[in-house]
């Protein structure tokens, strides 16, 4: 059975997710490089969000991951040794712009739809698609309010559901 967070592994009190950015030459192989840090030190990967940097020649990588607190810096180390690894950052307690994006299909019969536009409302979520028997809510948000927008549709049968994880900017002058 899958938590109401909607990751498998156990509480989140037990294995807190900590929220790490890495900027990265845009190259074949990188990313199995720092998967394989992380798996040396039986840290799990619960979210990774990959894109190209502004210019190209970059990726940012978003790493969620979870496993013991005190190897957390040796993997940071680690991760920030490889040759195709600019810096990596552990933007868990820092001051920084964090945010997860949900798409949601849920079934929802006609007379059930104006509850689950409501629900979505709530949320400030929007409608991506609506059909006589489902709906395509998209939300974006912190992951507290992404599972809690779950928790809200369960009633209604999550049919599917794909989240991107966490996408995070440091504010200010700070480097993500």
């Amino acid at each position: 059975m899958v938590p109401a967070n909607g990751r498998a592994g156990g509480p989140a009190e037990e294995r807190p997710v900590r929220t790490l950015s890495a900027l990265v030459a845009n190259k074949p192989g990188v990313l199995a490089r720092i998967a394989q840090v992380f798996a040396r030190r039986a840290y799990n990967i619960e979210s990774l969000v990959v894109s190209p940097a502004q210019d190209g020649v970059y990726s940012r990588m978003t790493i969620g991951a979870s496993g013991d607190p005190h190897g957390l810096d040796q993997i940071i180390k680690g991760v920030n040794k490889l040759v195709d690894v600019i810096h990596c950052f552990d933007h868990t307690f820092d001051r920084a712009v964090v945010q997860e994006l949900a798409l949601v299909k849920i079934a929802c019969a006609s007379d059930q739809r104006t509850e689950a536009l409501q629900v979505c409302d709530h949320f400030d979520c929007s409608t991506e698609d609506l059909t006589e028997q489902s709906m395509i809510l998209k939300c974006t948000g912190s992951s507290e309010k992404v599972d809690a927008l779950l928790g809200m549709l369960n009633k209604f049968g999550i049919v599917e559901m794909v989240r991107t994880g966490k996408v995070v900017m440091a504010r200010g002058g700070e480097v993500t």
